[in-house]
């Protein structure tokens, strides 16, 4: 450091490798050993710090010592030595650096930070170079298609799924015996939503499971698949025909009626998603054949029944009554004018229809004659997601009576609901149809919560709230008498899917609250709604266990067990020990609570034994 100033030209080495005079500006000793140079570059000046063994290293002329023998150095040392400046000006010496010289063997750090970032770089670019190849070749595959990514991803999903859907009632053996059953089905794309590339976003890889694929986004914007997965009794696919989805729903239905019970069917969904394809039919331009409905087919076996021996001896006779449900009022849709009707309580706390119309009927032609004059009148509209949209209720019963004193013995109700919508969907639309939707979701929450209580076998059921649960009151008071089976029907479209996952967790909400599923705690506690302050365990939570609707693997395993189980025996075992250990709490507690009444008298100066 003694051998170099402040102004003193050195030569220095640049990051890219040039070599070049600089000015010294600044000298820092110590510990840190720095040199800082600058040097002009057009018309700004730079400047750099550099350690002092690379100025060393690259001025060595500055360091050397002159190498002179002794007996040289005592014939000259009268002469006096020359300057530095005068060296230079002679020339006689010149710095031993030429203009292209040999890379030294010790680099700088910034030389070896520069030759890192540059791989670095390079490979960074090789990569982003492959990933564009792979993101090219996935859009060639879906070409023009604005949501190829997530077509990719869906594609990649049901790779990894094994799809097993229902096929027949041959080959998926007797249907299932529960209080309520509750199915889904997804129909197929419209021609419209294909020519439009919609991505279908429902995927069932089993005949009780269905998987939705709601695209979501991260903070950082990249595309992901939130797979949500519900189980149910059964689900059909869009593959599957009317004739199937009836074998598994309303034709187990048939024989209850036979038997004296109450059983009820009915189709509930968005708007568009296909309820009244699969109660009445299928569409041919504007108008619709009922031949291949519900209606018609459980009609047919009822007739079919009717002529069994096993049935002949009843000696019933069959009529049937159409009307629908717009918004409060109730309309007979088998009488000239559709006339509204009154609805009214008897004597015996029995819900009528005044005057509404029963016609009896001998045979399957009869029947479709029927819902095809009801089906021409019945209310409809046009909204954002179909052109025609059922707007109402439509209520068909089948009642089977006796022939000697027209005693009521069973009665079948099927039911086309309107489509469920969202305020949001309704903002453009006129004030009528915003009161229909409002009038619409009122009825549907009150049917979700009758069909909760009729799971629970809860003492009081809400079929007030609407007129669509007052007037079927009777499908859901009766115990085991009463049978409902849902059919949620939904849209597999990727512009559908806020509406699919609304249905999936009303649907789910049904089925997870039946009898089997409920806790035996809930069902026999007198005590459940106040919760045990004194004897509760750490571990035991004061609200039920309640399944939510998207699930991992493992945990839609072990609820499946849960809603699936319907062993008498345990139930019964587990009702014992509860009722045991209860009365035991409730024993402690009066305990307590009369250890406390004693101890307030004793202070109060009285007396108690």
């Amino acid at each position: 450091m003694d051998q170099l100033s402040i102004n003193q030209k050195v030569f220095i080495r640049r990051s890219d490798g040039r070599v070049h005079l600089a000015g010294i500006i600044k000298l820092e000793g110590g510990s840190s050993n720095l040199v800082t140079v600058e040097w002009p570059e057009g018309q700004a000046v730079r400047g750099k710090e550099l350690p002092l063994e690379l100025v060393v290293l690259m001025n060595p002329q500055i360091f050397e010592a002159p190498r002179c023998s002794g007996a040289l150095a005592n014939q000259t040392a009268s002469i006096p030595p020359r300057s530095r400046k005068q060296r230079l000006a002679a020339g006689s010496f010149m710095p031993r650096v030429p203009p292209t010289m040999v890379l030294p063997k010790r680099l700088d750090n910034v030389v070896i930070h520069v030759d890192r970032m540059r791989r670095q770089r390079e490979q960074r670019r090789e990569l982003q170079s492959r990933a564009r190849q792979v993101r090219e070749k996935a859009k060639s595959q879906d070409p023009g298609n604005p949501d190829w990514e997530i077509a990719r991803m869906i594609r990649l999903q049901r790779l990894q799924m094994e799809s097993q859907p229902v096929k027949s009632r041959s080959s998926e053996g007797p249907p299932k015996e529960h209080q309520i059953v509750v199915c889904v089905r997804k129909r197929p794309l419209r021609r419209k939503e294909v020519e439009a590339r919609e991505l279908d976003v429902v995927s069932i890889p089993s005949k009780d499971m269905l998987v939705v694929h709601e695209p979501r986004k991260h903070v950082n914007l990249v595309k992901f698949l939130d797979n949500h997965s519900f189980r149910f009794d059964y689900v059909f696919d869009e593959d599957c025909s009317n004739a199937t989805v009836y074998e598994f729903t309303a034709r187990p239905l048939i024989r209850h009626i036979f038997e004296g019970g109450m059983a009820t069917c009915f189709a509930y969904g968005q708007t568009g998603s296909g309820k009244t394809h699969t109660m009445g039919g299928q569409f041919v331009g504007r108008q619709q054949s009922s031949l291949g409905g519900i209606y018609a087919m459980a009609t047919n076996d009822v007739f079919g029944n009717l002529a069994s021996p096993a049935y002949a001896s009843l000696k019933l006779s069959v009529s049937c009554s159409f009307f629908e449900i717009y918004g409060s009022r109730v309309y007979d849709l088998l009488r000239p004018g559709k006339p509204q009707l009154r609805v009214l309580e008897d004597g015996n706390q029995q819900v009528q229809v005044v005057g509404l119309t029963e016609n009896p009927v001998k045979k399957t032609a009869d029947v479709l004659a029927l819902l095809e004059l009801g089906n021409s009148v019945r209310t409809s509209g046009q909204t954002s997601a179909n052109s025609k949209s059922s707007r109402s209720h439509a209520v068909f019963q089948i009642a089977l009576r006796s022939s000697t004193n027209e005693r009521l013995h069973g009665k079948f109700s099927l039911i086309d609901l309107a489509g469920n919508e969202r305020g949001a969907d309704n903002s453009s639309a006129d004030r009528l149809t915003r009161l229909e939707g409002s009038e619409i979701n009122k009825s549907l929450l009150v049917l979700k919560e009758c069909i909760r209580a009729l799971g629970r076998q809860s003492a009081h059921l809400p079929f007030r709230g609407s007129k669509l649960t007052q007037v079927l009151r009777d499908s859901f008071i009766g115990g085991k008498k009463v049978k409902t089976c849902m059919i949620a029907t939904i849209s597999p479209g990727l512009h559908s899917v806020e509406h699919t996952l609304n249905t999936l967790r009303y649907a789910d909400r049904v089925k997870e609250l039946t009898v089997e599923s409920v806790t035996p705690k809930r069902l026999i506690n007198p005590l459940a709604s106040v919760p045990n302050i004194f004897f509760k365990s750490q571990n035991q939570s004061d609200y039920p266990y309640a399944s939510s609707t998207s699930l991992p693997s493992e945990a839609i395993q072990s609820q499946d067990g849960s809603n699936t189980t319907n062993d008498l025996n345990r139930s019964q075992e587990e009702q014992t020990h509860n009722s045991g250990r209860h009365l035991t709490q409730k024993k402690n507690a009066q305990e307590a609570s009369q250890m406390l009444a004693k101890s307030l008298a004793r202070f109060r100066g009285r007396n108690i034994p």
